[in-house]
């Protein structure tokens, strides 16, 4: 059951949705090895003028055409990095703020005390953060999204997964949908099949889809990073 949930999921929250936004992904390979996905989307010509670049352990955004670029504010950052033995994606610039906390013995939560979603009025897009503890065989997730009662305000929701069953990740989006403004995600993390985490990519709207990456991570913290960028670096 969990698994035809799983692809349900795939089918309808990702394939039939034109605009999730931004989303991470954590999960388990068919083979039991924990699998992290980050993908971006874009529907303006700045946000789409973006490449995934990896070195080493860090996964960045970069301008394609840096000629093209107009305001680097919440589009060019480092989305994956690894503190040790947790390995950490997040949808912008507090990824830098989450590894820092962490190698100063600081939990998720305390981290990102001192953030609120993104300053780009009317969407107010969500900061979508998360890791894996291979020392504590857990997953984390977090958004801090616009308060109902008014966006100088942000809600922070953590969410804690100490099982997850093979071929299946728990996924976060920022949008739960198009608009104008966009609509933020709503409810907890939902179940998306990784049977074939190439899979996320062609689900994703033709249109929309910039970059994936997804990182495969074994017991012994080794990993290997699979990045599809839609363009090419300039």
């Amino acid at each position: 059951m969990v698994k035809e949930i799983a692809a349900a999921n795939l089918q309808e929250r990702l394939a039939e949705n034109p605009y999730p936004g931004r989303g991470i992904v954590q999960g388990r390979s068919p083979e039991g090895d924990w699998v992290q996905v980050y993908w971006i989307m874009g529907r303006s010509a700045n946000s789409r003028n973006r490449v995934f670049v990896g070195e080493n352990d860090l996964l960045r955004t970069e301008a394609a055409d840096p000629a093209q670029l107009e305001d680097p504010e919440n589009i060019i950052y480092n989305a994956m990095r690894v503190c040790g033995r947790r390995y950490i994606a997040t949808n912008g610039i507090q990824t830098d703020a989450v590894y820092d906390g962490f190698a100063a013995g600081r939990n998720l939560a305390d981290s990102l005390a001192a953030w609120h979603h993104e300053s780009d009025a009317p969407n107010h897009t969500p900061r979508i953060s998360g890791y894996i503890d291979l020392d504590a065989e857990e997953a984390w997730l977090s958004i801090l999204k616009a308060s109902p009662f008014g966006p100088e305000h942000s809600e922070r929701h953590f969410f804690r997964f100490d099982r997850i069953e093979p071929g299946c990740g728990y996924a976060i989006t920022t949008y739960a949908g198009d608009g104008d403004p966009l609509p933020s995600f709503f409810g907890t993390p939902y179940l998306l099949s990784l049977d074939d985490p190439a899979r996320l990519w062609e689900a994703l709207d033709a249109d929309n889809k910039i970059s994936l990456a997804v990182r495969r991570i074994a017991g012994d913290g080794t990993f290997d990073t699979q990045i599809i960028n839609r363009y090419e670096a300039t």
